[in-house]
């Protein structure tokens, strides 16, 4: 994250590669039961893709490609395959959705995962229980722990769409989006933009 400076002041916010994303394959209703393009992004050697791909994009007319994703589209006029699309697409003071995966954080305790205050200081005989989650609350009855029940365990690593981020700046020289707040995943990970 960055800062973008504006009369009003300055506004937290990220930068962001986008494209050029080429359309790869397209989609359609009478064919597949709905509208969508393919896109790939990240262009590769052909010797770092297995036969089968190398084979698909060769048979596509594209250049082999790293990353492929589907976008469902509404209509598919004025696209076809090889078309590029890139940040041209977007405009500045739109707002889009990003979509990303947030950083793994492994198998997390309670205080980490869930914000726990743990059980309290090194007070009234314990020595080893600040950041334990402390009783489970249940009875006789049901005698189990609940489903669902807020504990330690696998933390992060999941997909995440922030919407409504407002697009500052369009670069389309260097193929950059500005875009106010902030993304999920770590630096230099793939992000999915959509309007």
């Amino acid at each position: 994250m960055t800062s973008y400076f504006t009369p009003e002041g300055d506004i937290a916010c990220t930068v962001i590669e986008a494209g050029p994303c080429p359309i790869v394959n397209i989609r359609t209703e009478e064919k597949n039961g709905y509208n969508a393009l393919q896109l790939g992004f990240d262009a590769c050697k052909p010797k770092r893709l297995n036969k089968p791909l190398a084979g698909y994009f060769q048979k596509q007319g594209v250049a082999p490609l790293r990353i492929l994703r589907e976008f469902r589209v509404p209509s598919l006029e004025g696209y076809e395959v090889g078309q590029v699309l890139d940040v041209k697409v977007f405009e500045e003071g739109e707002y889009v959705s990003v979509t990303g995966w947030t950083k793994g954080r492994g198998f997390a305790g309670v205080v980490k995962r869930h914000g726990f205050a743990g059980v309290g200081g090194r007070t009234h005989g314990q020595h080893n229980r600040e950041r334990h989650p402390g009783s489970m609350g249940s009875n006789t009855f049901p005698g189990r722990v609940w489903k669902g029940k807020r504990l330690a365990g696998r933390y992060g690593n999941e997909r995440v769409t922030v919407e409504n981020l407002r697009i500052l700046k369009v670069i389309p020289e260097k193929n950059i989006l500005v875009v106010s707040g902030a993304v999920p995943g770590p630096r230099g990970g793939l992000l999915l933009i959509q309007k």
